[in-house]
């Protein structure tokens, strides 16, 4: 069904002015308004939806879940099973605006990733994205797009702001330690937490693979539908395994390229060049 939808093509540029990339560097993330107009990311929350449903594998009730998977339901790379999806990845207007917001002149795919949070889905804790990628850049963004509208109470995403400074903090993966561990850190260093009040469908947040993060329990009766893409700066390259996420990264979305590799499989491709 989703491989017949006529969809908006999404390769018209979208501006980012020098104090949002100036913004952007300082606090580690940025909220844009509409980057999808409601015409636009209409279309594309059912094909992305559609795909969510059909690939997600978790089947187990709430209760039988840890803090990991009471998150979200997360389904990964749909891009790679579904024609439709793919359209929306790798649109040039997303990559520009991280390719700009960022500073550089071309980014690549690293994969991206469909995060519903259910009605009743509890917290996702501080955490830091780039504690799972084996990249040797800071140069790393995330887009993280609403395919509703969303609001305070329903998981929105919160941020330390500046805490991107800092770097690695720690061999921490998403996990009841990562949250009180970096809970207090954010307290120690004095980070203002930041997050939107409400996000209109098609708005998106793009944060820093190391800006610290999490986003609150869904306590509404809706599923808070959202879709990310991760992108790297073009010419990064493969590090040395830091942990056991990392190496299972290196082997699948870096299609097992060798440490000092760049990144350019088949599964990184160019997507503003």
């Amino acid at each position: 069904m989703s491989q017949k939808t006529v969809l908006p093509a999404l390769t018209q540029p979208f501006a980012i002015s020098d104090m949002q990339a100036t913004d952007y560097h300082e606090a580690g993330h940025i909220l844009l308004k509409g980057v999808l107009s409601s015409e636009e990311v209409a279309p594309y929350r059912r094909v992305i939806v559609d795909a969510a449903s059909r690939l997600n594998t978790e089947n187990r009730t709430m209760e039988n879940r840890d803090t990991y998977g009471k998150a979200f339901l997360q389904t990964m790379n749909l891009w790679e099973d579904d024609e439709a999806v793919r359209n929306f990845t790798m649109a040039k207007r997303f990559a520009q605006i991280a390719a700009g917001l960022m500073g550089v002149e071309r980014v690549r795919l690293y994969h991206d990733q469909a995060l519903f949070k259910e009605p009743g889905g509890g917290l996702t804790p501080w955490h830091q994205d780039q504690y799972y990628w084996p990249i040797d850049t800071a140069n790393t963004i995330t887009m993280w797009m609403p395919l509703v509208d969303i609001a305070q109470g329903m998981g929105m995403l919160t941020f330390a702001s500046g805490s991107h400074q800092g770097g690695f903090v720690g061999n921490l993966e998403i996990s009841d330690e990562s949250e009180a561990v970096l809970d207090d850190l954010i307290r120690e260093r004095g980070y203002t937490i930041s997050s939107p009040d409400t996000m209109q469908a098609g708005d998106a947040t793009f944060h820093s693979g190391w800006t610290i993060h999490s986003a609150p329990a869904n306590h509404s009766s809706k599923m808070r539908e959202v879709m990310t893409v991760i992108y790297v700066a073009d010419g990064a390259r493969v590090t040395n395994p830091l942990n056991k996420n990392q190496e299972n990264d290196r082997m699948r979305w870096l299609m097992g390229k060798e440490v000092g590799a760049n990144i350019d499989s088949r599964l990184n491709p160019l997507l503003n060049a």
